[in-house]
């Protein structure tokens, strides 16, 4: 019978809804269904008391705000309520129905209760003074706001993500601002404190406190549990049109609550953290704050600091060593501004050392003090993500991939991505393309400054520094595996996980990626005292930095590892080093130098009784021979190069100083002899797939055919030298082939295409080497000074 008499007041709630409905002008059922989570048929359950318990009160205080909302549109100037009767049964266990009217008193039969305006909250932080830049950003924002008529119920929000001190509160208070009028029915703003130094998070029922207390609601009308509390907030918000900035958020959890029903509003979130999952539920739209451009940085200077800045260096040095963070340029400008005595000359001598240039960027209080900044972030990390930060200060460059991290960590590789992932989700390190990441150099200073805080630097160091020497040593036989290096690296550290190329391509679009890093990483090496690596990494690098004209930069990496093997007391070490010295010096036409290189070398190599390094440098002491007017000493050497190879029975060293052997008898003029070595050459090498000591074969074969004056034959063995150079990606070779196809095609008197040969050599020569440039542009000049004379 207490159940029969429930439901006789259920019913009876239903008809007084119903009766409501019909008073207001009856707004459609689809027009009710697009407020409340409901469909059409379970609206008109309710409205026609075919349910069987009491519907959730947020269900039914939205139901009430959409029907006032509608008798108000249509001239009904008092506002509706519901009877006393059913309501009264439930209300000691339903405390939301009180909350869910306003303030309003439920009244007898026929009362009916009008209530005041409602406020229009004004809540955001003041404008950003000197804002700059972000165009691009208020644009997209300005579209995503444009957009919010095609998105039908759904409440429009923004996710705003960036790094700490890159802008993202800047930029969404100073857009609020900007669009304010287009939301009359006021802003709410929240500081979340996602990222408090004291680790304090604002907890949702704490900000939706402030939240109804801004909307009219007195505290002691405010419930006290969540639920109660988001539902009387997403009853107020029924309806209006209004702005939520919910700032500094550390994770979804925070924000959810948070999020107004009904359409017309719109949300902007910030975070360090990605919150992807509000994207995959919210439909959040979101958009990634990077750091500022040079334009846009010394643009924030000029407008902080109110005057002009002049172009002497000191202004493009302080956007540089802040990372283009706009935190630090506020930081640097507002002590600038407060002492005039401070030129922008001595900040950016201030800024030049890594270690101190966050001890410069402090503004006075923990959040203008970027070192403290960082910290917020990083005390959120777990213990994985926070140990790989550390370690990643002890990275050369800001620019790193994956697979250097991992064996950083010397953790599993699942672990280490896991954590990759935590990083970037928290915009401490950025996915620039994918495995690819990247951390600009002040949070790479600040991530040094914890590693150097603990015990884990050297053996972190070993392990990288064996990643990068194993993966180029790896790559550099890819490149060329018939190419003397000598003995392989010694097996690494226990995890590290060196990359697995594969192939010769693989290993090239590795050394390009990886360059820069691999150069400072040699220097790390030496510094640190890991000699061994800092010239094995030379060494792995030698086949690239050849075969890409990086002479200076060989030179420079080889003359540190030299340094280092010297003091070390590494032979073996000073041998590799002087080596890679002597070849390039012998590219940049430093004749008497390399050979001085040459020299110590061989003796080197010598004293470590290492046959194959002596062989090579015999080789190469053959071409320093000839070179300074010596053709029967270059003989000696070639042919004490072959007679080592010999003994060691390396047969690529052998094929390729049978190679040199006819190119020092072409010098001799018996191109007749030189041919018949030449091809003695070419068999091993095919049997071998030796491509570029083909190459150089083929190359040889060209100069000896032109020099029995077959030159059709010569500009045939030159195109396929290129071809094989090509293949190999070595471009001094490319352009040398093309050199010497000119010569061959204008001795055949094809004088177009020996000019178009030559034209193309020289934009070859012009990346890397001026002096070969200029000397094969001197044959197109003499060939327009002879074509000239003719015609006249």
């Amino acid at each position: 019978m207490a159940a029969q008499a429930e439901l006789d007041l259920l019913r009876s709630f239903c008809a007084d809804l119903r009766s409501l409905w019909v008073e207001a002008g009856g707004p459609s059922l689809r027009a009710l269904e697009r407020h409340l989570s409901l469909s059409k048929s379970q609206v008109g359950a309710i409205l026609n008391g075919r349910i069987r318990r009491p519907p959730d009160w947020q269900v039914v205080s939205t139901l009430v705000e959409c029907i006032n909302r509608h008798a108000a549109e249509h001239g009904r100037a008092e506002r509706l309520s519901l009877r006393t009767g059913v309501e009264e049964h439930w209300r000691p266990r339903h405390g939301l129905l009180e909350h869910a009217f306003g303030n309003a008193a439920v009244r007898g039969p026929e009362e009916r209760v009008a209530q005041a305006s409602p406020v229009v909250p004004a809540m955001l932080p003041p404008a950003v003074a000197g804002f700059a830049g972000r165009r691009e950003l208020l644009a997209v924002l300005d579209d995503l706001l444009a957009s919010r008529a095609e998105l039908g119920p759904a409440v429009l929000i923004t996710a705003v993500g960036g790094t700490a001190g890159v802008g993202k509160t800047a930029l969404a208070v100073h857009w609020a601002h900007r669009v304010a009028d287009d939301f009359p029915d006021g802003q709410l703003y929240v500081n979340l404190r996602g990222f408090d130094p004291g680790g304090a998070a604002l907890g949702p029922s704490e900000a939706l406190r402030g939240f109804l207390n801004a909307l009219g609601v007195a505290a002691e009308r405010t419930p006290d549990d969540l639920t109660g509390q988001i539902g009387l907030y997403r009853s107020l918000m029924a309806g209006r049109r209004m702005l939520i900035v919910l700032d500094n958020a550390r994770d979804v959890d925070q924000v959810r609550p948070l999020l107004p029903g009904g359409v017309g509003s719109m949300v902007v979130v910030t975070s360090r953290n990605r919150l992807t999952p509000l994207v995959v539920t919210e439909g959040a739209r979101s958009v990634s704050l990077d750091l500022l451009s040079g334009e846009e940085a010394r643009e924030l200077l000029e407008r902080r600091l109110g005057r002009p800045l002049a172009d002497d260096g000191s202004v493009e040095e302080i956007i540089a060593r802040c990372a283009r963070l706009p935190l630090a340029l506020a930081v640097v400008a507002a002590r600038a501004a407060t002492d005039p005595n401070l030129p922008l000359s001595r900040l950016a001598a201030e800024l030049r050392d890594r270690a101190g240039a966050l001890d410069t960027l402090q503004g006075g209080d923990a959040a203008t003090d970027v070192r403290a900044v960082f910290s917020w972030s990083y005390r959120s990390l777990s213990l994985e993500a926070a140990r790989l930060f550390r370690l990643l200060g002890l990275h050369p460059s800001a620019d790193f991939g994956a697979a250097v991290a991992i064996s950083l960590a010397g953790d599993p590789p699942s672990v280490t991505r896991a954590a990759l992932g935590e990083l970037t989700r928290a915009h401490l390190v950025a996915e620039r393309s994918p495995g690819r990441y990247e951390f600009h150099d002040l949070l790479r200073a600040y991530a040094a400054e914890q590693a150097a805080a603990g015990d884990e630097q050297g053996s972190a160091v070993h392990r990288m520094l064996d990643h990068y020497v194993h993966t180029a040593h790896q790559a550099g036989v890819l490149m060329d595996p018939h190419r003397y290096v000598g003995d392989s690296p010694d097996e690494p550290e226990s995890g590290v996980a060196p990359e697995e190329l594969g192939e010769a391509e693989a290993a090239l679009d590795w050394f390009g990626k990886e360059y820069r890093t691999l150069l400072a990483a040699i220097d790390q090496a030496a510094e640190s005292g890991f000699a061994l690596h800092a010239w094995q990494l030379a060494r792995a690098m030698t086949n690239y930095q050849y075969r890409r004209g990086h002479w200076h930069e060989l030179i420079a990496s080889h003359r540190v590892a030299l340094t280092s093997a010297e003091q070390a007391g590494d032979l073996l070490g000073q041998a590799h080093a002087w080596r890679g010295i002597a070849n390039a010096l012998w590219s940049l036409g430093r004749l008497d130098e390399s050979r001085v290189g040459m020299e110590a070398a061989l003796e080197l190599f010598g004293q470590v009784d290492d046959h194959d390094g002596m062989g090579v440098m015999q080789e190469n002491l053959a071409w320093a021979a000839w070179h300074v007017g010596d053709p029967t000493d270059a003989l000696v050497h070639a042919r004490q190069s072959l007679a080592l190879h010999r003994g060691t029975g390396r047969l690529a060293g052998q094929a390729r100083a049978l190679g040199t052997i006819g190119w020092v008898l072409v010098q001799l003029g018996d191109p007749v002899e030189a041919i018949r070595q030449c091809e003695q050459a070419l068999e091993p090498q095919l049997r071998l797939g030796d491509t570029f000591g083909l190459a150089n074969t083929w190359e040889i074969l060209g100069l000896a055919h032109a020099g029995a004056r077959d030159h059709g034959e010569a500009a045939r063995c030159h195109r396929r030298a290129l071809e094989l150079f090509r293949a190999t990606g070595h471009l001094a070779g490319q352009a040398g082939a093309l050199d010497n196809i000119g010569d061959a095609l204008q001795a055949t008197g094809d004088v177009a295409a020996a000019q178009a040969a030559w034209s193309e050599a020289i934009a070859i020569f012009e990346e890397f080497a001026d002096s070969e440039a200029a000397r094969v542009r001197a044959k197109l000049d003499q060939r327009a000074l002879v074509s000239g004379a003719v015609r006249q």
